[in-house]
């Protein structure tokens, strides 16, 4: 039985369809060409439509790369999507995003444009999936950009990693016969991360996610070189070999109606494929390379031409450590592993820092509103089943440790707002974000506009100090202006509540925390007390 159907799609229509197929739960973007049509086709989509699949505009691409990353967070397949230069716009939640990981599939898309037919510059964006450390496929026709789709969930939530998705303008917008689905499969259920730690990057959980990421890196690689879409050609003229990555690998066949008569290696899955490329070194007396883009696949091959001349030592071949800093010892260490413990250089012993320093891990002050917000809503929580709390940049990060262990993510600056609102979106209950007065005006604007928009079932609590506390009391740019702040983005006054966040007053917060998470819709709860140390310091200072 045939279970497929032929249509004529754009690239980003069959990669719209591919993950629509792959059983998206949320599709969230910030338009401009050449990615825009992937979301208009989603929008319009009758399947997506009677699924209701989310599918909005959001403010700007960091808004949307988070509220994707908080629907992910709940299990749920999501993508983002971008035209190349926005990718800049997203690059602190994106860059973080791989130090979370993926929990339901993620896929971010990144359309870039060379030739800059409506951009600013030509950048490329498999830079960013190198520098992140993520997985990236770039497929090189319609038919790939469909099938990646279901691929890159698949491997996204089996390596626990998001996925970028490189386009290119002339993929995104040429027609093909795309061979696809009849049928889609089902979404993914609510469920959450295994591992809460990841989710939470203060320092200590970022060192050790760190170190696996550099791992699980390697382990991508591997992946890449059995890809079914990385692939070596044989040819019959070794004079010269041919690295040709995505779109370039039709341009390539076009040349040779077909019939390239030198051998190559088709790239479309990257970290790039190594040991298939060294292959194709070793046999052929020269090399040609051809990509889309900047000259990413040809840096990075001929560094490994220079692999076949000489050897290079260094942090990719395992001599010197990947992670953390580089210290005198260190350096030591990797020439006597190199030259051999004759080379005139004492072998150091390398001390574990952590073994004779004690530990003495970061708390919230005594007399900090912070602490009667956390206990406030830790008490309410109970009555909840799964509550989740999103966490933001600040002191008030600290309520993730004991004795409130009150927080479930934090990843960058705003990201409360904007990921509380993807998991709402997911049908999470009760969302809150918590987020403080500085951070807010920051970059958490934004997110609160996307709730807005959508009315979306979210608490969010601004924490308002009076101060940028976390670096030392600087002045914070919405003091005395938060209210009206909240209602010129167009929160509903209804929905928009004051209090004094002190150990007085936590009846009085419990009551209020309840009725809001309660109300199906967007709210915003500021609790306001001085930073004491702020206070302290003011009282010195008269």
């Amino acid at each position: 039985m045939n279970n497929k159907i032929k249509r004529l799609l754009l690239g980003d229509e069959a990669f719209a369809l591919g993950v629509i197929n792959a059983g998206l739960s949320g599709a969230y973007a910030y338009p401009g060409t050449p990615s825009t049509e992937i979301l208009e086709f989603i929008q319009a989509d009758p399947v997506a439509r009677e699924r209701k699949i989310h599918c909005a505009w959001s403010t700007n691409e960091k808004t949307a790369m988070e509220e994707a990353l908080g629907m992910s967070f709940c299990g749920k397949r999501a993508t983002v999507s971008m035209k190349h230069v926005g990718l800049n716009v997203a690059a602190d939640p994106f860059v973080n995003s791989a130090m979370t990981g993926a929990n339901g599939g993620l896929l971010v898309i990144a359309a870039d444009d060379p030739s800059m037919h409506s951009s600013q510059n030509e950048q490329d964006s498999r830079f960013y999936a190198d520098f992140a450390m993520i997985p990236l496929l770039e497929p090189s026709n319609q038919q790939e950009a469909y099938d990646m789709a279901k691929y890159g969930f698949d491997l996204s939530e089996k390596e626990g990693i998001p996925v970028l998705i490189r386009f290119v303008t002339r993929l995104s917008h040429s027609r093909a016969v795309v061979e696809v689905d009849k049928e889609p499969q089902a979404g993914n259920s609510l469920h959450y991360p295994e591992n809460k730690q990841q989710w939470v990057l203060m320092p200590a959980s970022s060192r050790r996610r760190n170190k696996q990421l550099v791992k699980d890196f390697l382990e991508f690689q591997k992946i890449s070189e059995k890809s079914p879409f990385n692939f070596k050609e044989t040819g019959k003229n070794y004079s010269l070999g041919i690295v040709v990555s995505g779109i370039a690998y039709n341009y390539l066949k076009e040349a040779f109606n077909n019939n390239v008569p030198y051998p190559l290696v088709k790239v479309s899955q990257y970290p790039l494929p190594v040991e298939l490329i060294s292959e194709l070194l070793e046999q052929c007396e020269s090399i040609l390379i051809l990509e889309e883009g900047q000259p990413f696949i040809e840096k990075k091959v001929r560094g490994e031409l220079d692999k076949h001349l000489k050897p290079i030592y260094g942090k990719l071949s395992g001599e010197v450590e990947r992670t953390g800093e580089l210290t005198p010892d260190l350096v030591k260490e990797a020439i006597v592993k190199i030259m051999g413990e004759d080379c005139g250089i004492e072998k150091p012993e390398i001390k574990d820092i952590s073994s004779i320093v004690v530990n003495r891990p970061p708390a919230l002050c005594q007399g900090c509103g912070h602490r009667d917000v956390f206990q406030a809503l830790n008490e309410v929580l109970t009555e909840y089943e799964s509550p989740k709390v999103f966490g933001d940049i600040g002191c008030y990060t600290l309520g993730y440790l004991s004795p409130f262990n009150a927080i479930d993510t934090v990843v960058d600056m705003g990201a409360s707002i904007t990921m509380a609102k993807g998991a709402a979106d997911a049908g999470q209950h009760p969302s809150v974000a918590v987020i403080g007065d500085s951070t807010f005006t920051h970059s958490g604007m934004t997110g609160l506009l996307d709730a807005v928009n959508e009315n979306s079932p979210v608490t969010v609590i601004i924490t308002d100090n009076l101060t940028t506390g976390m670096t030392g009391g600087q002045e914070s740019q919405g003091t005395g202006k938060l209210e009206a702040i909240c209602l010129g983005i167009g929160v509903d006054p209804d929905h928009l509540k004051t209090i004094t966040s002190h150990p007085t007053n936590l009846e009085a917060m419990k009551k209020l925390f309840k009725e809001e998470i309660d109300y199906k819709g967007l709210s915003v709860i500021i609790s306001r007390r001085e930073c004491i140390q702020t206070a302290r310091r003011k009282a010195k200072g008269k």
